[in-house]
């Protein structure tokens, strides 16, 4: 039977002298030493999980430090990005790890199109939705677009009307173009018609709203003035040449612009550099069908000409730099 206490009540064992039946004194009811350890309560269980699932790293034998896998893909992909791209030994040493992990990596990110793999490694994922500005898409492919330039100012005659598209390949083609006054020039475009006017050349602008972006003129003034002109020759850039779409922009604004410089020309050149092929932007703007050449730095594969070839379009291909 129970001791009690003097008023009846069981007697309540004294703190720190109940022993458990191995002998061993207990605290608060539950008993110390290494054959008993106090189980975590729920609350606690949940943060220790949390902290598990938190951190981007894990011991490895309690020696060395290694990226849990999923923040290693997290951190591959933004170096890449910030980078511009990076080589598989880049990342392995960036990363502590081995370069077949890296590759096993890059194949996972490519894959949920994270990241465009390259020869060596990885370059950033291009959307259909970016634009660069004007001036990033200034200074890159130069060589290639002054090649392009020196070429298509030989379809300029005497006395044409000539539309020059905004853009930086345009650019070049506005820079080594007559500047003799032989021809009249429009432009949607207020970089291009400054640099036109600095020789003899007659020049048109459409007026519109600027876009800061790619420095172009849009908007419903500028397709009421295209809607009212017409012209002998377009010198057609854009973003992106896809075998099966067609032409490519990011903008809808610039899209309805292009559409109408091409409806309303009677010869069309485009003019774009390699690195438009094989990529995809979000609105199509014109067919093969809508061209009547396409000058080039790039040597074509037979996948990139044949949509060329098959609508008509005359090539010029493989300008030296």
């Amino acid at each position: 039977m129970a001791a009690r206490e003097p008023d009846g009540a069981p007697r309540r064992p004294r703190s720190g002298r109940v022993r458990g039946r191995d002998g061993r004194r207990r605290a608060g009811g539950v008993v110390r030493g290494p054959l008993f350890r106090a189980r975590p309560t729920l609350r606690q269980e949940t943060i220790i999980d949390e902290r598990k699932q938190l951190s981007p790293w894990k011991i490895d034998h309690g020696t060395t430090k290694t990226m849990l896998p999923a923040a290693r893909k997290r951190k591959i992909v933004e170096l890449v990005s910030e980078n511009d791209g990076c080589s598989v030994e880049e990342l392995a040493d960036e990363m502590n790890c081995s370069k077949a992990t890296i590759r096993r990596d890059l194949n996972d990110l490519a894959d949920r199109q994270l990241i465009e793999r390259s020869h060596g490694g990885a370059v950033p994922a291009t959307t259909v939705g970016e634009e660069q500005s004007y001036g990033q898409k200034e200074v890159q492919n130069l060589d290639a677009k002054m090649a392009i330039a020196d070429r298509a100012v030989e379809e300029i005659q005497e006395n044409q009307v000539v539309f020059f598209d905004a853009g930086s390949t345009t650019m070049q083609v506005v820079k080594h173009a007559p500047t003799d006054g032989s021809f009249l020039a429009v432009t949607n475009s207020p970089l291009l018609a400054l640099e036109l006017s600095k020789g003899d050349t007659e020049v048109n602008l459409t007026g519109g709203t600027l876009r800061r972006q790619t420095r172009a003129l849009v908007g419903p003034s500028a397709e009421n003035f295209m809607d009212r002109m017409n012209f002998d020759l377009l010198f057609l850039g854009t973003n992106a040449i896809d075998p099966v779409q067609g032409l490519m922009t990011p903008n809808e604004d610039e899209a309805r612009i292009k559409e109408l410089m091409i409806e309303k020309s009677r010869r069309v050149v485009l003019v774009a550099d390699g690195s438009k092929l094989q990529n995809r932007s979000f609105v199509r703007f014109a067919g093969f069908e809508d061209l009547d050449m396409f000058v080039t730095d790039a040597t074509l594969t037979e996948a990139q000409r044949e949509p060329f070839e098959n609508a008509g379009v005359e090539l010029v291909e493989g300008l030296d730099a």
